[in-house]
């Protein structure tokens, strides 16, 4: 299983990015995704999530409203989108699937958020 994300960097406050995630290794669609985060000295928490088919979403409190998950089956992609960015959305973003007993994590892309 390999998880590549990409589309992290240095934005200013009010500012959008779109996180993308790459997956292979695995029976993509049977899957549901996730976006996790982690901040400096925090815990890593989890943001977003969506099904397999695409069809049900989730997300943190925190970012209801401003963060839109969604996946392409056919290209094997999961997306990030990150609008109305504060600099409290400064973290690692990891993309993350679950199979079973295995969790497999990306190596996680940097958003910083600063003026």
């Amino acid at each position: 299983v390999q998880l590549v994300e990409s589309g992290g960097g240095l934005v200013q406050p009010g500012g959008s990015l779109r996180l993308s995630c790459a997956a292979s290794g695995f029976t993509f669609s049977s899957y549901a995704m996730n976006w996790y985060r982690q901040a400096p000295g925090k815990e890593r928490e989890l943001v977003a999530s969506i099904s397999g088919g695409g069809r049900s979403t989730n997300y943190a409190d925190s970012v209801k409203g401003r963060f839109t998950i969604s996946r392409d089956n056919a290209k094997r992609m999961v997306y990030l989108q990150i609008n109305s960015l504060k600099p409290e959305d400064t973290a690692v973003y990891y993309c993350h699937v679950q199979r079973g007993l295995q969790n497999d994590w990306g190596q996680g892309t940097q958003v910083t958020v600063s003026s």
